[in-house]
């Protein structure tokens, strides 16, 4: 009754303010109404910080915001130490124990990587999420499809496990074999609280872009049982990680197969640096800034282009949001027809729509990337047909 975003929390903050005020104002004493000042200040503060996490629906209950703000994510996996994390484990876990190992093939695995981009040089965190396959038997010889998952502005990866909840709806989509398991990458995708990168190469500053859709998914792919950047990764975003999740996959076209946009837009803004300032991720460079805007991407692309698989999604309540995914869709039918165009009604942009989005969003792109994950490719025969023959390999075994 009195969560975090409760209509009834919110009448009594402000009833609880209007008390204090009156007390302020007929107090006689001087030290109450000193503490009737600070506590009317406290409440305020805390009916402002409450508003924005009701508008963006960050929170919905007090041990999800608490357990965040301690520094530790609510998750469905247990998490490991960075420093344990290698490929080549004999075990098939991260740190050489059996009851690890067991409790990893019941849940996965959440880790917290340090990642340094070789080109880049920026080095940030990244979370990983191992699904239980990464762990079975079954699946030893199995190298995984990916998916990075980038996150908003204010935001930080975690909030894809903490606040989004990705993991937990994932366990529940593989235990319904309602999606095929896949390796989770959650990077910090700006490198601090109030900095906006936008996944954006900063002309004479930070190479975000090369650092998100080279250097991580490269480093990854030599640590761990996860396909090399291609058709079987994919990268999906909300809010300004949809925005990073479009302006990737069409720049890389080679280096992803599927791209899910959330509440995104297709029009870069200025970037925020750290010292705050607001500055042009290009330098005043209109075509750098037209080869970084997905509306001019997919405009200038040839009609025989072959680019990533898109999913929009976006709330109805947010007339912008709608706006942006109709109109990103109707470019992208010359090339995808059948592109998934989801709306989620009586949300808006924020976190409700976009936990009411990842289910289907994973069921979608999981699917095709472990059709893309499974394809050999072409061998080469006399052309007597006409066409190159494509020979799949065996399916990996059925999840769950």
């Amino acid at each position: 009754m009195l969560e975090p975003q409760s209509t009834v929390l919110f009448a009594l903050l402000i009833a609880m303010f209007g008390a204090l005020m009156w007390r302020i104002v007929v107090g006689r004493r001087i030290v109450l109404r000193v503490l009737a000042a600070g506590l009317a200040f406290m409440t305020a503060m805390l009916f402002g910080v409450l508003g924005v996490n009701r508008y963006y629906g960050y929170y919905q209950t007090w041990g999800a915001m608490l357990t965040d703000l301690g520094g530790q994510s609510v998750v469905a996996a247990p998490q490991l130490p960075a420093i344990t994390l290698a490929s080549a484990t004999r075990s098939g876990t991260l740190d050489g124990s059996r009851g690890q190992l067991e409790l990893a093939q019941l849940q996965g695995y959440l880790v917290r990587l340090t990642v340094t981009g070789q080109r880049s040089h920026i080095t940030r965190a990244v979370y990983v999420y191992l699904p239980p396959q990464y762990f079975q038997p079954a699946y030893r010889a199995y190298r995984f499809p990916a998916i990075e998952l980038i996150h908003g502005q204010p935001g930080q990866p975690q909030d894809w496990i903490s606040v989004v909840g990705v993991t937990g709806a994932y366990d529940r989509l593989l235990a319904r074999r309602q999606a095929q398991p896949a390796v989770l990458v959650m990077p910090d995708a700006n490198g601090g609280e109030g900095i906006s990168l936008q996944c954006l190469n900063q002309a004479g500053g930070p190479q975000d872009l090369t650092y998100l859709a080279v250097d991580v998914p490269n480093r990854l792919a030599r640590m761990l049982r996860v396909r090399r950047p291609g058709p079987a990764w994919g990268v999906a975003g909300y809010s300004e990680g949809g925005f990073c999740a479009a302006n990737m996959a069409l720049r890389y076209p080679r280096r992803y197969g599927y791209a899910g946009v959330l509440s995104g837009y297709f029009i870069p803004d200025p970037n925020r640096l750290a010292s705050g300032r607001l500055v042009s991720p290009f330098g005043g460079n209109t075509a750098l800034q037209e080869e970084n805007t997905p509306f001019d991407e997919l405009l200038r692309l040839p009609a025989t282009a072959v680019i990533p698989r898109f999913w929009l999604g976006a709330g109805t309540a947010d007339r912008q949001d709608v706006v942006n995914a109709e109109s990103f869709w109707q470019e992208l039918r010359p090339y995808q027809p059948d592109a998934p165009l989801t709306f989620t009604p009586g949300s808006g942009h924020s976190m409700v729509t976009w936990r009411a989005e990842v289910p289907p969003l994973l069921t979608w792109m999981t699917r095709g990337l472990t059709r893309a994950a499974t394809a050999r490719p072409a061998t080469a025969r006399p052309a007597t047909a006409g066409r190159p023959a494509t020979v799949l390999a065996a399916a990996p075994p059925a999840a769950g």
